[in-house]
């Protein structure tokens, strides 16, 4: 029973309880809408998390397109008691649980001839 108990801090450590809240993986929880990839933020009633860039077809600032492109990515959504995870497209409102989660920006800019590595990126999110 004595061995148990170290594993079990272990793994209760891996989580991070907001107040009255949802419980979130990956450490701190920051409270201004951004994020790097596998970092939680917080947005209104919910804590987001970018998982994974899925894809990043936005026209370069220093070129002319015939689309704009767009940019997803698979996001982890914590709310009180729930957790789904789905892929959001900048711009576009994405509704679950009566509320409304917006993939908003994405930086840095892409320039023509020059991909930024996934862990250079930074994600804001609106809504919740």
């Amino acid at each position: 029973m004595k061995a148990a108990l170290p594993l079990l801090a272990l793994a209760l450590s891996a989580c991070v309880a907001a107040p009255n809240g949802p419980i979130v993986d990956g450490g701190p929880i920051r409270q201004d809408g951004l994020a790097l990839l596998g970092q939680p933020t917080r947005v209104g009633s919910v804590v987001v998390t970018p998982m994974k860039l899925v894809e990043d077809s936005r026209c370069p600032m220093n070129a002319r397109c015939v689309w704009a492109g767009r940019a997803i990515v698979t996001t982890r959504i914590d709310g009180t008691g729930w957790r789904e995870t789905s892929n959001l497209e900048l711009g576009k409102p994405y509704a679950t649980h009566n509320l409304s989660v917006q993939l908003s920006s994405v930086q840095p800019e892409k320039v023509a001839g020059q991909q930024p590595p996934p862990q250079a990126y930074v994600f804001g999110y609106s809504g919740g």
